[in-house]
């Protein structure tokens, strides 16, 4: 295990968390042979690039776009915010400061929301994106949206995000 510390917050990430083989990522890493997702993605302009390409179809969707649509006002704000969540999340530098799970509690979210998010999260990643990133960034949302069920459901004693 490794601990890494951020902003007086102390993280316990398995060995290699957020990285994938170098072989299967984008050119470019370490030696080590690992890159982490966010190098693998190709950085932050290349995940804001794929963020907004993936909230298009979100917000195109019949089902979930309304439930964007009511709650955001500044797309662009709030495309900043989730890819300083997501660099946070693949090993990237980050400013995000938090509210992931606060955010969503007003939205009377079902889970055919869930469903929905994360069918076009996955079509999103795998036309997109390399392999290997795609499966790491598939099942880390499968991971946040199970977390999120159950701090909806009323188990506030969990930890959302990284």
């Amino acid at each position: 295990m490794s601990v890494k510390a951020k902003r007086g917050l102390l993280f316990i990430l398995p060995p290699m968390a957020n990285s994938v083989p170098m072989s299967e990522a984008n050119e470019g890493g370490s030696s080590a042979g690992k890159v982490t997702v966010f190098e693998a993605v190709g950085g932050r302009a290349a995940l804001l690039e794929f963020l907004r390409l993936f909230y298009a179809d979100v917000r195109q969707d019949s089902l979930i776009g309304p439930i964007f649509d009511r709650q955001i006002q500044n797309w662009p704000a709030h495309l900043e915010k989730i890819a300083d969540f997501w660099a946070l999340q693949t090993g990237g530098p980050s400013d995000y400061r938090g509210g992931f799970g606060a955010a969503h509690l007003r939205l009377d979210l079902e889970e055919s929301h869930f469903r929905r998010w994360l069918m076009l999260w996955e079509l999103n990643c795998k036309s997109r994106l390399e392999p290997a990133a795609a499966a790491w960034l598939i099942s880390r949302a499968h991971e946040l949206a199970g977390n999120l069920r159950r701090l909806l459901g009323g188990n506030p004693g969990i930890q959302i995000g990284r």
